[in-house]
């Protein structure tokens, strides 16, 4: 990058490009439909597959959904931020299509790193790649830890390990709302580490309910690497709403999760 320092032309070249396949994976696991209340099941591999189920159902129903995310990417030992705010657009297939509607900051990661991961997340939820990075038996073993309430709702707490070192998927354990068999909470780390300049990533992607529908709500990522410290990506979610004329109809102003703050195009 002309006129950048040694130490951020480092950064754009190793481990930027490391952190687009570390936190785009973060965006694949699915939204997810609500449904009338089901006999609780007990197997994390049945819990899982009604998962799968609910999603399958859920996207034929909905026609899709669009929404917006904003981006925030921090390195504290760099004192380096960037934002970038995002249309997406997802159809009933689950192919993402994102258009970028505002940024600002650090220019280099923006283009490396937040950039990047909406063309991986785009390309991946593609038909022939997606089935490799979804939650299911195909791609996991699943082992039922515990039941808890979260905001007043049961849910199964469950968890998650890769068949195969992808970088694409992710260890750790999910959250699964024991109603509807919706997605609530996912924390983790990739199931590989993306290059020896990664120490750890750790993150937490939580979601909420919005009419019959659960939405991604936000995702914390934090990335431990070597020579440049700390990195943490934040991601809001908001306006998500159904494609169909129906369940639009039903997504009331009072479900707008915030606005879009002004950003530097």
């Amino acid at each position: 990058m002309p006129g950048a320092s040694s130490g951020e032309n480092l950064y754009s070249s190793f481990d930027m490009k490391h952190l687009i396949t570390s936190l785009f994976f973060l965006c694949l696991i699915p939204v997810a439909v609500g449904q009338a209340p089901e006999q609780p099941l007990a197997d994390a591999n049945e819990i899982m597959a009604k998962v799968f189920l609910r999603d399958t159902q859920r996207e034929s129903q909905s026609g899709g959904y669009a929404g917006h995310r904003r981006y925030v990417f921090d390195n504290e030992k760099m004192h380096k931020h960037a934002e970038l705010v995002v249309d997406v657009q997802c159809d009933t297939g689950g192919a993402k299509h994102f258009n970028v509607i505002a940024e600002d900051g650090w220019k280099s990661a923006n283009k490396h790193v937040l950039k990047k991961m909406l063309e991986s997340e785009s390309e991946t939820s593609t038909p022939a790649i997606r089935p490799q990075t979804r939650l299911t038996a195909d791609n996991y073993t699943f082992a039922l830890v515990n039941s808890e309430r979260v905001n007043d709702r049961l849910t199964y707490i469950v968890d998650v390990t890769p068949k195969r070192q992808d970088k694409y998927l992710m260890e750790g354990r999910v959250w699964i709302d024991a109603q509807d068999f919706a997605m609530v909470r996912a924390e983790g780390k990739p199931a590989h580490n993306p290059s020896f300049w990664t120490r750890s990533i750790r993150f937490v992607q939580q979601y909420r309910k919005s009419g019959s529908y659960w939405f991604p709500a936000s995702t914390l990522s934090v990335t431990e690497a070597r020579f440049f410290g700390t990195t943490k990506v934040n991601i809001n979610y908001f306006d998500y709403q159904p494609n169909s004329e129906s369940d639009v109809a039903s997504h009331h102003s009072t479900d707008h999760l915030e606005e879009v703050s002004h950003v530097t195009h």
